[in-house]
């Protein structure tokens, strides 16, 4: 489960070969390799990771200091003809508040001098489903809708290839599974589609594949499930918060999944477990049964950057 062999042969629409991008001292990307093929694949890694360096990098709008990037076989950097078939969108909104929705897709399709361009601005926001909002002004619009009305105007031009940097930032429950519900439309059409993001459920839910960066390096690629199960052999720390810390140590350290169990010096207990879901489950009961008052169950290791250090070091 390392980044060292990733290739999925000449059905790839991205290859990534040895790729750096320092700026100055700091390294930004790190000797990278793999391939994107069609459907979604998850860029998945903490903040700082370099992941949007690298979306930057594949969608030639910075040149690699060391390695190769090409996209259906031509090279990325300073190749017009290719980005009319690429659709990027990039984590910050750079757009006027005072344009309405379809403003702003028409904007996208002028750039790409798309022939009937209405038809393709129309076939744009049907795919998101905005055409009721579609001549609001942006301004007046939800995160989620901003969201897909900029997503809009990346699709516009009907590319095969689409990459987006975070685009589920600041959207709520709803506003992701109607944006999944596109994402899953487009891949079934054949489409590659490479989106990043810090959040492990996000891209859980989204992607057949993923790829773990931190650090600028490729920590892992692979089907998510055994990535995720392999993640899952490891023991989570749960911090647990009761009125009699030693009794309740004693009745936790019984469980098959839980490996060790330590009181801290604030009288909270620290929890080892190879199953964080089933302990959380047992918490209740465990406290029920020996009369000890649960105040608080909090888990220490649901951060991104455990993870990766986890992965890393296997």
């Amino acid at each position: 489960m390392n980044g060292t062999d990733n290739r999925m042969g000449s059905s790839a629409a991205i290859q990534v070969v040895d790729v750096s991008k320092w700026y100055g001292s700091v390294v930004a990307v790190n000797d990278v390799s793999f391939d994107v093929g069609p459907g979604i694949t998850g860029l998945l890694g903490p903040n700082g990771a370099g992941k949007t360096t690298l979306l930057h990098l594949i969608a030639g709008l910075a040149g690699c200091s060391r390695g190769e990037i090409t996209m259906h076989g031509e090279p990325v950097r300073d190749n017009p003809d290719l980005y009319r078939r690429m659709g990027f969108m990039p984590e910050h909104e750079s757009i006027y508040d005072f344009f309405t929705g379809r403003q702003l897709v028409e904007f996208s399709a002028r750039l790409h001098d798309l022939p009937q361009m209405r038809e393709h601005v129309d076939r744009a926001i049907s795919i998101v489903g905005l055409e009721e909002a579609q001549n609001r002004k942006m301004g007046t619009y939800s995160r989620g809708m901003r969201q897909r009305m900029r997503l809009a105007a990346t699709l516009v031009h009907d590319p095969q290839v689409i990459i987006l940097d975070e685009p589920l930032n600041g959207t709520d429950p709803r506003q992701r599974i109607e944006f999944q519900d596109v994402m899953e439309r487009l891949a079934r059409e054949g489409r590659t589609i490479l989106i990043s993001s810090h959040i492990l459920e996000e891209v859980e839910t989204l992607a057949s594949r993923i790829l773990l960066m931190i650090s600028g390096k490729l920590a892992a690629a692979g089907d998510f499930r055994a990535i995720r199960a392999k993640l899952d052999e490891q023991a989570y720390k749960v911090r647990v918060v009761v009125d009699s810390p030693r009794l309740m140590a004693s009745a936790i350290v019984g469980m098959e999944d839980v490996d060790t169990v330590t009181v801290s010096e604030d009288g909270s207990l620290l929890v080892y477990s190879r199953s964080v879901a089933t302990l959380q489950q047992s918490l209740a009961r465990l406290a029920r049964d020996n009369s000890v008052r649960l105040m608080r169950v909090e888990p220490m290791d649901d951060s991104l950057e455990s993870l990766f250090e986890y992965v890393v070091e296997r």
